[in-house]
């Protein structure tokens, strides 16, 4: 991979948004407004002509068996194992965890974490709150649609925020990931500092 460092004639960042089911719409409009092309991702080949990945929130089930039914679950693995930065929101948590708190669908494993799906309930008791991120100045708003949260982090993950005690929102090595939608607002501050992670 490629990777735009912001100088003079240098081509323009490409981010990558697993396009097989959710917000991939939503994270491509922000990263259009942050002067990155988004390419949305449907095919393994694709892997190699982005500098980073985000993996939107939907239904992290789908997500998981369409990445299957499509051959992208081992060559994504590979990829964010080898170093592609890698942003999860929402259910692209679940996708990305090594393990969840309760049933079955495929994983990525490359985010050592367990998960627990739905933890914050359904989607009629979704919410919006404002959150201390680490990296950030000042609070941020987070949406949160039928939210996991981590229920444990192994050695290596950082927690950059919480929910009552729960992490909502970790990273390790090269993966990001949240409980919450920053691209379901107008604040882009997530998913800055995620770009910052691509050199």
């Amino acid at each position: 991979m490629t990777a735009w460092r912001g100088g003079a004639g240098e081509r323009m960042r490409r981010v990558g948004v697993l396009a097989l089911q959710g917000d991939v719409r939503e994270h491509a409009r922000v990263l259009t407004a942050l002067g990155v092309e988004p390419v949305r991702v449907k095919h393994p080949g694709q892997l190699n002509e982005i500098d980073g990945l985000i993996i939107p929130g939907g239904e992290s089930t789908t997500i998981g068996t369409l990445s299957v039914r499509f051959g992208l679950l081992e060559p994504l693995a590979k990829a964010i194992g080898e170093g592609l930065p890698t942003y999860g929101t929402c259910a692209g948590l679940i996708f990305l965890s090594a393990r969840l708190t309760e049933g079955e669908q495929p994983l990525l494993g490359v985010l050592d974490v367990t998960v627990q799906r739905n933890a914050f309930g359904r989607q009629n008791e979704s919410f919006e709150m404002s959150l201390e991120v680490a990296g950030l100045e000042y609070p941020f708003p987070g949406v949160f649609i039928r939210a996991p949260w981590v229920a444990k982090v192994g050695t290596h993950v950082d927690v950059l925020a919480e929910v009552a005690g729960h992490p909502v929102m970790v990273r390790e090595a090269n993966v990001l990931a949240s409980s919450f939608h920053p691209e379901m607002t107008d604040d882009t501050r997530i998913h800055h500092l995620f770009l910052e992670e691509i050199h």
